[in-house]
């Protein structure tokens, strides 16, 4: 299994969980690091925030060191701020700084922030320049295809935070346009890869082994980003190395690995933020989790209904034992 070295830092492998707001968080990136990720991706964080101590990001910003290697990720538009915080973080446990310029959420872009970045070349250049001066630790960016199909700079915007001292990029074969819709375009992905020298990793539509391997001939990249497709499937960390290096699929978990790895999910959620919080983040992960199973949309909606850990886990067990029933029927 090819390894990829960002900066000093050399992963297990090149499979690397994607940030996603309201998912990797704590919990969910300790599962995948156990399952195999070669390195995991926090949930964004505001420069900004951390500036005028927000009080809810300390908990975004903690790292175990059973995840390491963990990529923490700002989000922001001034170089300034940017750089300082970075500054201000770096002795924090995490081992690489990554800078986000791709994500599409309207109050990000609206705020000049997030893919809005790629619109503006020379601001990318100051925020990039200022930030990995700033700091010894790696510092790597994730962009997208580019703001829209007239504008269309992902090469562009590669050259200059390699010039400018990344360590590596990620790309998403997408426009801040389409955000999650359509086809990812990895023809601008291997563009990129061809267009500077340090590590590129591809994002989208990589959802197993197989279509890992094509993006791998495809584009030439050294790595792989999972995002969506970890959903309520850690176990991808397990499969595609699996099937890069033996060229077969490995089975899919059974029913009880399944809720043994919710039940384990939701244990350490209800730790890290109360029983509260946790059961009912734990509906959306759930409704991940159970995708595919007899009966899952019906499961998506009764787990809704949930309002203890005692009662999550007994719908777990009727789910486990094949006792599960809708409660609208």
């Amino acid at each position: 299994m090819k390894r990829i070295k960002i900066g000093t830092l050399e992963l297990n492998n090149n499979c690397i969980l994607a940030p996603m707001a309201g998912v990797t968080d704590l919990p969910f990136r300790l599962l995948c690091s156990r399952m195999g990720a070669g390195m995991v991706c926090m949930e964004m964080v505001s420069a900004k925030a951390i500036l005028y101590n927000n009080k809810n990001t300390e908990e975004m910003l903690s790292v175990d060191e059973g995840e390491r290697p963990a990529s923490l990720q700002l989000f922001g538009s001034d170089p300034d701020i940017i750089s300082e915080i970075a500054k201000r973080i770096e002795d924090r446990n995490f081992d690489i700084l990554d800078i986000n310029m791709g994500c599409p959420v309207p109050k990000i872009v609206n705020n000049g922030e997030g893919s809005a970045l790629m619109k503006d070349p020379e601001l990318v250049r100051k925020i990039v320049t200022k930030t990995a001066k700033a700091i010894k630790k790696p510092v790597t960016v994730k962009i997208r295809k580019g703001f829209d199909d007239e504008h269309v700079n992902a090469v562009e915007i590669a050259k200059i935070a390699e010039d400018s001292g990344v360590a590596a990029i990620t790309v998403h074969g997408r426009t801040r346009q389409q955000y999650y819709e359509g086809k990812a375009d990895w023809e601008i992905i291997a563009k990129v890869k061809e267009a500077v020298s340090i590590p590129v990793i591809g994002n989208g539509d990589i959802t197993d082994g197989p279509s890992a391997e094509r993006m791998l001939k495809e584009t030439g990249v050294d790595g792989f980003m999972i995002g969506r497709a970890a959903r309520g499937n850690p176990w991808i960390f397990k499969e595609i190395p699996y099937y890069l290096e033996n060229g077969k699929t490995m089975e899919r978990p059974s029913l009880d690995e399944i809720i043994d790895t919710i039940i384990e999910h939701a244990s350490k959620l209800t730790e890290v933020k109360g029983e509260y919080i946790a059961v009912r983040e734990m509906r959306r992960h759930i409704g991940y989790y159970t995708a595919g199973l007899k009966n899952s949309a019906a499961m998506r909606r009764d787990v809704n209904l949930i309002e203890d850990y005692d009662s999550l886990l007994k719908f777990l067990d009727n789910i486990r034992s094949n006792r599960y029933t809708s409660s609208g029927r």
